[in-house]
């Protein structure tokens, strides 16, 4: 009686390939992302899992995570505002960049709360660098970012966050 093999040697080659396709496109392309604090809220909550491209184009309103300027061993994920050389104003709790009214859908549910005559978001005027992002957290008053810590410098981006897979109930992409 002949002895069946269980796996044959294509077959291994096949899994041991895929595994190091795997693991190059982890390394190169993307990595995933956990939102730690309150920062985000409500768009994005504590202990939401992100998947996060590290290839692309970061544009405005992208949600990037990278590396805490003022905490090692830590990483931040916020929402990009201003790009390098941008003018970022606030005024009257209106965006300007370079002068021009930008909207924040993102932030209705917040605006909406807010008692009358309040401000979310404090009125400034920075001046982005070259090579650099200004970032904001989506929960204005309760977000340690570029208003704080400055421009985020380029190579300190990880990842720009692009999907929720965690909780599975808010599996989808991220706006």
């Amino acid at each position: 009686m002949k002895k069946e093999r269980w796996l044959t040697f294509a077959d291994v080659a096949f899994f041991i390939g895929a595994l190091v396709v795997v693991l190059m496109a982890r390394h190169f392309i993307f990595t995933p992302i956990e939102v730690i604090g309150a920062s985000m809220n409500p768009n994005l909550e504590d202990s939401e899992r992100l998947f996060g491209l590290k290839v692309g184009e970061i544009k405005r309103q992208d949600i990037v995570s990278f590396r805490a300027p003022d905490a090692e061993d830590k990483n931040y994920i916020k929402r990009v505002i201003g790009l390098p050389g941008d003018v970022v104003t606030y005024e009257a709790d209106q965006l300007y960049i370079n002068g021009e009214k930008v909207a924040e859908p993102y932030l209705d549910h917040f605006k909406a709360e807010m008692p009358a005559g309040l401000q979310l978001t404090e009125d400034f005027t920075a001046t982005v660098p070259e090579e650099t992002y200004f970032v904001m957290g989506d929960n204005r008053q309760n977000s340690k970012d570029s208003r704080m810590i400055g421009a985020i410098d380029q190579d300190e981006i990880i990842a720009n966050a692009k999907l929720k897979f965690w909780p599975l109930n808010k599996l989808g992409t991220i706006e």
